[in-house]
């Protein structure tokens, strides 16, 4: 069992080092098979690698699929991802208040590029309803 873990281990962090090195063609390689297998890390660059057509040709619903799954498992990026693309209606039919909840999910966990797009999402009343004080505190959360 442990030398199954090591292998696991030792591929994602190749697949890392591949994304993080732009290696995008040998990352999506390494790490396709491992998002396949439910690992949201990979899942989650995978989703931008689709996204972005980053070693491999732009696929809306993969990116999608992946960024999707990842967020349901709780990775707080990909929620972010997720948000942005309700948002703006990349790879998914626009839907601000769907935007709404992930950017709150990613929030709730501390990250503070959500913390502040909430903030403008309830100053702007997009997909909540407009609230000046509720922009204000996720402003002063996110450290504005």
């Amino acid at each position: 069992m442990s030398d199954a873990k090591d292998n696991f281990d030792m591929e994602m962090s190749s697949g890392i080092a591949a994304f993080e090195a732009k290696y995008f063609a040998r990352a999506s390689e390494i790490l396709s098979p491992l998002a396949d297998a439910g690992n949201y890390e990979a899942q989650y660059r995978m989703a931008i690698m689709a996204q972005g057509g980053l070693g491999m040709v732009v696929n809306a619903l993969m990116a999608y699929k992946y960024m999707k799954s990842a967020a349901e498992s709780g990775h707080a990026m990909a929620q972010h991802g997720l948000g942005f693309m309700y948002l703006e209606g990349e790879c998914v039919e626009q839907n601000p208040p769907k935007a709404a909840v992930w950017f709150r999910k990613a929030a709730d966990q501390g990250l503070a590029g959500s913390q502040t797009t909430l903030g403008m999402l309830y100053a702007e009343g997009r997909g909540v309803e407009k609230d000046q004080e509720e922009a204000q505190r996720w402003y002063k959360k996110a450290g504005f």
